[in-house]
């Protein structure tokens, strides 16, 4: 269905919870998403038998164990039998697909979630796997290797500098300091940032995420069912997602042509924004980003400090588009634009457009 058939964009947000980011083996996933899962449903002011539609997205191989997702649902509460799905993938296309469902119209709630908990695992070699078996898997390249030659393809092809990285950083720490579920926060210097030691040439430790553990739940419902339980939704006016070669050496690393394709069929059009919230993992991929979207200068990007601030891995899209739609909900923002993203070096990414009434 097009974005811009009214099934597809009478569908809006009217309930959310996230916890806070933290790096702590400790609590299971379920643990994680128990809570979280109920605030969201609270916050709809919704029964969880009003529930159509349940959609999960996470990842077993940080879990460690298979069909681990399946112990997720005890969070949803999986007794009456619901109509369930999972997505081996950040919430974000869980809650895509939930989205999808809804414009089916036999049903009018449904909910989406994700989690993730990478402080288990090593994810430098979780993530090393889902490269190309043949010539990037066997050696072992890790995201934060990966990111270091995209930074430096920015840097040779003249599209940025390391102080544009630093710049980057400095901006989202000091935004996340009025984000109580952030990770990392604080007043940074920018000359300071570009003082310290080398971490994957050109990239310094600050320009790379902290391992975050966290959950987020969403609650969308349709037309009059909206409106009934939230005085301002966010309205989903579009979403779509693109996919670009899985090999990095097949595509211009400097650029998001999948983000650009996104975002037109999205319904983007290049006008105002509000907000916009980035999963630009990497300081440099904020760059990227905004260039491959058209954002202008001015522009209030990451107020939430991004994943920069907290990147808990298969939450961190949904959180994205969870901190967009809470800015229409309480009434500062009136237009917002979310950004996912999955797969090495921006290979995949998801656009989605919120609008209040």
């Amino acid at each position: 269905m097009a974005a811009n058939d009214r099934g597809a964009t009478d569908i809006a947000i009217v309930g959310f919870a996230q916890s806070q980011s933290v790096r702590d083996a400790a609590p299971s996933e379920v643990q994680l998403l128990v809570p979280v899962v109920a605030d969201a449903i609270t916050a709809a002011g919704i029964e969880r038998s009003d529930i159509g539609f349940t959609c999960a997205g996470s990842c077993d191989y940080l879990t460690g164990g298979p069909f681990a997702f399946v112990s997720n649902l005890e969070a949803a509460g999986a007794w009456p039998p619901i109509s369930e799905s999972h997505v081996e993938a950040d919430g974000a296309w869980a809650m895509y697909e939930a989205w999808m469902r809804l414009q089916e119209g036999d049903i009018d709630v449904a909910l989406a979630f994700g989690s993730g908990k990478s402080s288990p695992s090593n994810p430098a070699e979780v993530w090393a796997q889902q490269l190309d078996p043949y010539y990037l898997a066997p050696l072992g390249v890790d995201p934060v290797s990966l990111a270091g030659i995209q930074a430096q393809a920015l840097i040779d092809a003249g599209k940025a500098t390391e102080r544009d990285f630093a710049t980057v950083v400095a901006d989202s720490r000091r935004n996340a300091k009025s984000n109580p579920n952030a990770q990392l926060s604080g007043d940074y210097d920018v000359d300071a940032l570009l003082a310290e030691p080398y971490y994957r040439r050109p990239l310094r430790k600050h320009d790379v995420p902290p391992i975050s553990d966290a959950a987020v739940a969403v609650i969308m419902a349709r037309g009059d069912k909206a409106r009934e339980l939230c005085e301002r939704p966010a309205w989903i006016r579009g979403m779509d997602h693109r996919i670009e070669a899985h090999q990095p050496g097949l595509r211009d690393i400097t650029s998001s042509a999948s983000t650009t394709l996104a975002a037109r069929k999205a319904g983007y059009d290049g006008g105002p924004l509000d907000v916009v919230e980035l999963s630009s993992t990497f300081s440099p991929q904020e760059i990227i980003l905004k260039n491959a979207i058209g954002l202008g200068a001015g522009v209030n990007v990451n107020p939430s400090g991004g994943p920069l601030a907290a990147n808990p891995i298969m939450a961190v899209g949904l959180i994205r588009i969870v901190e967009a739609a809470s800015r229409i909900i309480d009434g500062t923002a009136n237009r917002a634009l979310a950004h996912a993203t999955s797969g090495p070096l921006l290979q995949q990414n998801l656009v989605c457009l919120l609008e209040g009434e």
